[in-house]
């Protein structure tokens, strides 16, 4: 099962520690952010598609063309035109199910291994403020129903953690509906969804990293556990 890691962002929030090396390069407890995520990544993952833009030489250097015992794919977002663009460059990789995740937040190994139980799952967990993220809402038997980026009024406090097993059917809905240019995966999904019902799984470990402060919360967190 391959795994698609979204590593292109400029990692602009988190400055000044993305003023010379990019996000998911950040250190962590030790460790970069790229180490956490694929060290959490279940044992099905046996190749990785990183898609990289900001400083990603620097990606490539760290990671080489295996990384943590998996093979390594680059590819470069040169325009940061949204998560759906992003994505629709590994197209011809991709073939049956696979993971789709981002170089940034931290999520538990069994969380993303419940979520790869699933045929189509996406990991969703509560937040204070859902207003960031992409709020999810659930259909009466659990499935995805819709789920809205960054609502001025969130419809739930649900939101999507980043974390999604999609199939290579999700190429059969063009991303269609731009957001200040950038088109977000969030629209593409909701329209797969409804011919191929996605599971919602609730997961407990995730650690969203988006500002300074958070990587201090991080740390505290993990040492905690």
């Amino acid at each position: 099962m391959k795994c698609v890691i979204l590593a292109a962002g400029k990692g602009t929030r988190l400055m000044p520690l993305t003023e010379h090396v990019p996000k998911p390069l950040v250190q962590l407890a030790g460790k970069a952010l790229l180490d956490h995520i694929v060290e959490a990544l279940p044992s099905a993952v046996d190749e990785l598609i990183i898609v990289h833009g900001h400083m990603g030489e620097q990606i490539e250097a760290y990671c080489g063309e295996v990384f943590h015992g998996r093979p390594v794919t680059y590819v470069q977002q040169e325009e940061q035109n949204g998560t759906a663009k992003a994505l629709w460059l590994c197209r011809s990789l991709l073939r049956g199910r696979f993971l789709f995740l981002f170089a940034d937040d931290l999520h538990a190994s069994e969380d993303i291994s419940r979520a790869v139980s699933y045929r189509r799952a996406i990991l969703t967990a509560s937040s204070n403020t859902p207003e960031r993220f992409g709020v999810v809402v659930r259909n009466p038997d659990g499935t995805l129903a819709e789920i809205v980026e960054k609502p001025s009024h969130p419809p739930s406090n649900l939101v999507s953690s980043g974390v999604m097993v999609l199939d290579d059917r999700i190429f059969l809905f063009e991303p269609e509906r731009p957001i200040k240019g950038e088109y977000y995966l969030t629209e593409v999904i909701e329209r797969y969804a409804q011919e191929f019902p996605i599971a919602v799984v609730e997961e407990h470990g995730w650690i969203p990293i988006g500002y300074p402060e958070d990587i201090t919360r991080a740390e505290k967190k993990l040492i905690s556990t």
